[in-house]
């Protein structure tokens, strides 16, 4: 095989590393620093279209291999936390732990290698270098539904980096994320086209006169372009966030069953007046305290703040909804609140088919305002290894961090909660990675949305900021508030346009009171799915027949 030359290597070395910087690291993302996906995909098309040390194009095999360096690049540098909730968190041994991060990037940069043999058959056709950077967004965009639909794994799309820009986010009500993805791999590969015109006497002046005009109306445009405006809500949620260590970590004081279902009753009742006005960690977050104007009654007991809807989170707790204690402390809990409750538990089901017969579900059950548990939700999209484990026995050596994994089954059906007129659509954790699976939530009719989730397990990390933004992107597709409840945070009201309007500050215990509003349209996006990422699929798939048909080197 013939050598790559160490210059495109280190293009596309450095494609793996500007791909980083759009994305949270250790916290949330400075504004500033998303304008790097700008330019991130740049050098991976400079190297992949470039030519080998004989001055030919790139084959299909070197191609891969190029993308398949930045690829690892990037899953390392954007997936880094594996280590430290395998290591902190799995109680695994520090090489075992390395070894599983290392193994896992070198399988999911099989992707970035699929997209680099895409581009250089392109390339090695008579497509040529035009040809080439003009599919390379549908290349990209096809690359990321592979992600979700064979390893189901499509972790911080390209498109999600621009969550916080108003103009770019709303192609996600009509193609999801992956529309912006494509509108970012264009501009990348716009940077390298050529474009040749035959010279005339007023060619050069044509094309400043135009390129002024376009720049004059786009600012003229983008000026009356009003963002979207922060209106009134309506309706109030407590958002309970438990703050309880998961893992090899939770070695301090335990609550029993019925101190920590009093505990969460309390905070549900009693929501902290402490609270952010945006995302918190962010130097241009806002947090106050709001104390009630009559926080206590005649008789010394604390005023109960009104709320219609009680959620809690995801988090390591016994509860199970078998549980008579379990269940009779929600009922009186929604019957003292006068509202209904959305909250995590174990549910076991008999099934005699099952080889241990029965059936265990990580669930969220319903309880309307009078006490009475009318519906629940199972967990469909379950977390490899933590939720169950595929071959477990080839996995021997990854501790404590499987020892109660593989002892979930799957949902299902989707299903929604309703009552007084108005309907619930709630998912949990991972599955709010997957737009395709959240977006029928609004198709069935959700008025809202509602996310549970145990963020406990990535740490300090960047995970849960990266986590966040996903979900805020789950909102914008469907334009549908997100009530967004963790154990350790970032416990959020997220608006229609994928904005943290309140949140609370990670890493404590406490609950949060937030107002929204029921959203009843629905986009092209939430009716109709990924649509545009299969027409992306449909073009590659032709652009990639026609190179092999018509290939010239």
């Amino acid at each position: 095989m013939r050598l790559i030359p160490v210059r495109l290597w280190a293009m596309a070395m450095l494609s793996g590393v500007l791909q980083l910087l759009p994305f949270p690291i250790a916290g949330p993302t400075p504004v500033w620093r998303t304008a790097f996906c700008w330019v991130a995909l740049a050098p991976l098309l400079m190297a992949l279209t470039g030519m080998d040390a004989s001055g030919r194009p790139l084959r299909v095999v070197e191609g891969a291999l190029l993308g398949y360096g930045s690829g690892f690049i990037w899953y390392l540098g954007n997936c880094y936390w594996i280590y430290e909730t395998m290591h902190l968190y799995g109680g695994i041994a520090k090489p075992a732990a390395a070894g599983i991060l290392t193994l896992f990037c070198l399988y999911l940069g099989l992707y970035h290698a699929l997209f680099g043999a895409l581009i250089a058959a392109f390339r090695r056709s008579a497509l040529g270098m035009q040809g080439t950077l003009l599919l390379s967004p549908f290349a990209w965009v096809a690359v990321e539904l592979a992600r979700a639909r064979i390893t189901g794994f499509p972790w911080d799309l390209l498109g999600v980096a621009q969550v916080d820009n108003p103009l770019l986010t709303r192609l996600a009500p009509m193609t999801g994320a992956y529309g912006i993805s494509f509108a970012i791999a264009a501009v990348n590969a716009l940077w390298l086209t050529r474009i040749t015109l035959k010279e005339r006497r007023y060619t050069r002046t044509a094309l400043t006169v135009a390129g002024v005009a376009v720049v004059l109306l786009c600012v003229g445009f983008l000026r009356r372009i009003d963002g979207p405006a922060r209106v009134g809500t309506s309706t109030i949620a407590t958002l309970v966030q438990e703050n309880i260590e998961v893992g090899a970590a939770n070695i301090g004081p335990q609550l029993t069953k019925g101190e920590m279902l009093k505990a969460f009753s309390d905070l549900s009742l009693y929501p902290s007046a402490f609270y952010c006005l945006g995302m918190p960690e962010l130097a241009s977050t806002k947090c106050v305290w709001k104390v009630p104007d009559r926080p206590w009654n005649r008789d010394g007991s604390r005023v109960r703040m009104p709320t219609d809807l009680i959620v809690w989170p995801e988090a390591p707790t016994p509860f199970e909804e078998s549980d008579p204690e379990f269940r009779a402390a929600m009922s009186r809990l929604a019957r003292a609140a006068d509202a209904p409750i959305i909250v995590d538990n174990i549910a076991i089901d008999a099934d005699p088919a099952a080889e241990r017969r029965y059936d265990q579900y990580n669930s969220a059950d319903f309880f309307t305002s009078n006490g009475d548990l009318v519906g629940r939700y199972d967990k469909m999209h379950l977390v490899p290894f933590g939720e169950y484990t595929p071959y477990k026995r080839l996995f021997f050596f990854a501790g404590s961090l499987l020892e109660d994994a593989g002892l979930f089954d799957p949902g299902k059906h989707r299903s929604v909660f309703s009552t007084g007129g108005h309907t619930y659509g709630t998912f949990i954790c991972y599955e709010s990675i997957f737009g395709d699976e959240i977006r029928q939530y609004a198709d069935m009719g959700a008025d809202v949305l509602v996310n549970i989730s145990d963020d406990g397990w990535y740490g300090d990390s960047g995970a849960a900021w990266q986590h966040l933004n996903m979900v805020r992107m789950r909102a914008i597709e469907n334009h549908r508030w997100v009530l967004r409840a963790t154990n350790t945070g970032v416990t959020a009201a997220i608006d229609p346009y994928g904005r943290v309007a309140v949140a609370a500050p990670r890493h404590i215990r406490t609950s949060l009171r937030v107002g929204f509003n029921y959203e009843h349209d629905v986009t092209f996006y939430a009716a109709h799915g990924d649509l545009f990422a299969y027409l992306c699929a449909v073009v590659t798939t032709a652009g990639l027949g026609y190179s092999l048909l018509r290939s010239t080197a």
